[in-house]
């Protein structure tokens, strides 16, 4: 079994006071995203769909104050 490293990048949306999310783009079917502070703790791991479906709603503000 071969293991694949995730290759992260920073959200374009990120800012320089340190409040910022990264993507893995590289792990096929899944996209793992953690907060980039902390590089080494854990990570949400959605499918593609899944993750599509969480941006739609913070875009129309579906999970405000949740």
């Amino acid at each position: 079994m071969t293991s694949v490293s995730p290759e992260w990048r920073k959200s374009s949306y990120s800012n320089s006071n340190g409040e910022c999310v990264e993507i893995a783009v590289s792990l096929p079917g899944v996209l793992p995203v953690r907060d980039s502070k902390d590089p080494h703790g854990p990570a949400l791991t959605f499918t593609p769909a899944a993750f599509t479906a969480f941006l739609a709603a913070l875009k129309d503000s579906t999970l405000a104050g949740r």
